[in-house]
């Protein structure tokens, strides 16, 4: 099976990519995420904010076919969208976990060569990459273990990405490079991307736009640039869910 992008029909201009519309999602029965509605447009950053239990992670994995929704609906490249992972990645959703993923038993040039992209391309993301290839990758730091995953993915050349807690665990020097590299590639590539995050500082360093969920609800929608003025507020909401649970 080639691994190129299937052909799908193009949205046209100014369409958004993915879009959850009237969304409700969860697990069984129960919906930890009720009524958002939220899209992600060509070249943008979309950071998706809340805490632990917020729902971000139930979003994400809806977004990108890997639950069902519950009410409402997904639309990816401005149709309807029911089919599951493997497919929307052949026609450009690359999905990146805050699990990091990497093959550990193999070096990390062959955890490059296993992905859609060109592996030179994703070195040239990456250099610090270079001295490491022939190592095996459960020897790599765990920054350099997602510089390496998420280079395999923009090598790609994604029509979206969605990443899910990328900052989980790392330095925010190593936060900061990750997040440089997402926002050349929605800049040069015109990739869109839905950017999962906790930390409010260092996604509105980086987004257009902001979503911010508490307990399963949509509590704020914003441009990144507004949001830089109520920093505290959306702290504030952390707390206040932190509290509940």
């Amino acid at each position: 099976m080639s691994d190129e992008p299937e052909q799908v029909r193009s949205p046209s201009p100014g369409a958004k990519l993915l879009e959850a519309i009237d969304l409700s999602a969860g697990y069984g029965s129960l919906a930890a995420v009720r009524n958002l509605n939220l899209s992600i447009g060509e070249g943008e950053i979309v950071a998706l904010l809340g805490a632990n239990g917020a729902g971000k992670t139930t979003t994400i994995l809806t977004l990108c076919g890997e639950l069902q929704p519950l009410g409402g609906e997904v639309r990816w490249l401005g149709e309807p969208a029911t089919a599951p992972l493997h497919v929307r990645a052949r026609q450009g959703l690359s999905l990146v976990t805050e699990e990091k993923s990497v093959f550990m038993g193999l070096s990390a040039a062959e955890n490059l060569r296993l992905g859609r992209g060109d592996p030179e391309a994703a070195v040239e993301l990456f250099p610090e990459l270079v001295p490491h290839l022939g190592r095996r990758t459960g020897l790599l730091s765990g920054g350099q273990q997602q510089m390496l995953t998420l280079a395999r993915a923009l090598a790609g050349r994604p029509r979206v990405l969605l990443a899910d807690e990328l900052s989980l665990g790392l330095a925010p020097i190593l936060v900061s490079r990750l997040l440089e590299a997402v926002r050349r590639a929605a800049d040069t590539q015109g990739t869109g991307v839905l950017l999962v995050e906790q930390h409010v500082r260092q996604a509105l360093r980086w987004a257009d736009r902001i979503y911010v969920l508490q307990r399963g609800n949509c509590v704020l929608e914003d441009t990144a640039a507004s949001a830089r003025g109520r920093i505290e507020e959306i702290e504030r909401s952390y707390l206040d869910d932190a509290v509940v649970a």
